[in-house]
């Protein structure tokens, strides 16, 4: 077998590899009234537990984007202090849940985890 054989088998597999792993991510995907909104969560410097969660996107259903933020808020909360509480941030008196606040494509909301201790 020559060299150009091998390294074309190789090339083959690791795109193979390459493939099957984007199969997978997707169907990881979260969809929200049948749409994927793509999200994440950021969290301040000084204390993590404080974040803002993020998805674009919006334009493909407003309730199904608020739904998606949620969720990457929870999964924040639950991936990095294991509790799935949130004190959401500008929440007006009275009011159940978050606040969302909307710019442009996007929809995000700000919390702070919440650790029993």
């Amino acid at each position: 077998m020559s060299a150009f054989a091998s390294y074309r088998r190789v090339g083959l597999v690791l795109i193979a590899l390459t493939v099957l792993a984007g199969c997978a991510e997707r169907e990881e995907r979260v969809l929200f009234n049948g749409n994927y909104y793509p999200g994440k969560a950021r969290a301040e410097k000084q204390d993590r537990r404080n974040f803002t969660a993020f998805v674009r996107r919006a334009g493909r259903g407003i309730e199904g984007a608020q739904q998606a933020v949620l969720y990457e808020a929870t999964r924040y909360c639950l991936d990095n202090f294991g509790t799935s509480e949130i004190a959401w941030s500008g929440v007006p008196e009275g009011a159940k849940g978050p606040a969302y606040a909307r710019s442009g494509d996007t929809v995000s909301v700000t919390g702070r985890c919440i650790i029993w201790s």
